[in-house]
């Protein structure tokens, strides 16, 4: 077996009723998989993880006292935010390269990457859902951290941050809201792109079990450095203590999706 755990917990309070995730904290490959026969400079890009989110979500779940869960290993090697039936589940190709260790993939390979990592990390997040849920006595708000690029392609992103999701309002109206108050900040309303996918975390651990929850998207050259994440968490240390605060946020509501 691989020669990495999946995922780390930070434990936190689970009476607090939330909870942070991370999918993309970070870019680790275990040596057996040498790279994906890649160049290592490709695991500094954000192709092989969201750039700050680590530093960024251990701040906040230190400042909010609540559990958090981060998946330890590169999203080149597999994707925690896809469902297992979704093709981009496991990339073949990285900015027009092919990723030797990903194409061909046999059905053995692609089940024991399964079993290694992906279905370990979203038991992880089950585990700490529903911990967090017994503690509290009411599900959890659940905000998952992430970044995006500055620029797509050529195309200049303005946006500070975007919050993405799906059919359920509830944190996202007024995360958006709250962001967008801050003195500065261009906010994204399911920008740089949309966030209804099927299969996805919030869509598996969240919008299937009407949990409240958004996803926080933030620019990763504004937290690509210490300075960067401290400020970042100086702005949402308030605005997500605030949402968390929210009785309406802790209730088991179910929305219509979009995802078809």
């Amino acid at each position: 077996m691989p020669n990495i755990n999946a995922y780390e917990r930070i434990k936190g309070k689970y009476d607090t009723g939330l909870v942070l995730l991370a999918d993309h904290a970070m870019a680790t490959v275990p040596g057996e998989y040498d790279d994906l026969g890649l160049d290592r400079s490709v695991f500094r890009r954000h192709v092989a993880y969201d750039i700050g989110v680590e530093a960024l979500t251990r701040t906040l779940a230190r400042r909010l006292a609540c559990p958090a869960v981060l998946s330890t290993f590169s999203r080149l090697l597999i994707d925690p935010n896809r469902g297992e039936d979704d093709p981009t589940l496991i990339m073949k190709i990285s900015d027009g390269a092919i990723i030797p260790a990903n194409h061909p993939l046999s059905a053995e390979e692609r089940e024991r990457r399964l079993d290694a990592f992906h279905r370990p990390y979203h038991d992880a997040v089950d585990e700490t859902i529903a911990q967090a849920e017994a503690a509290a006595g009411r599900p959890p708000l659940v905000i998952s951290v992430h970044s995006f690029t500055p620029f797509w392609k050529d195309i200049a992103r303005p946006w500070h941050a975007g919050v993405l999701w799906d059919g359920d309002p509830r944190a996202v109206r007024p995360l958006i809201d709250m962001l967008a108050a801050i003195d500065g900040v261009v906010v994204g309303d399911n920008e740089p792109y949309d966030g209804a996918l099927k299969g996805d975390t919030m869509n598996r651990h969240c919008m299937t079990k009407g949990i409240a929850h958004a996803l926080l998207e933030v620019r990763q050259d504004l937290i690509a450095d210490d300075e960067g994440v401290a400020l970042w968490a100086d702005r949402l240390e308030p605005v997500i203590a605030a949402l968390n605060a929210d009785a309406a946020l802790h209730e088991r509501r179910h929305y219509p999706s979009r995802v078809r």
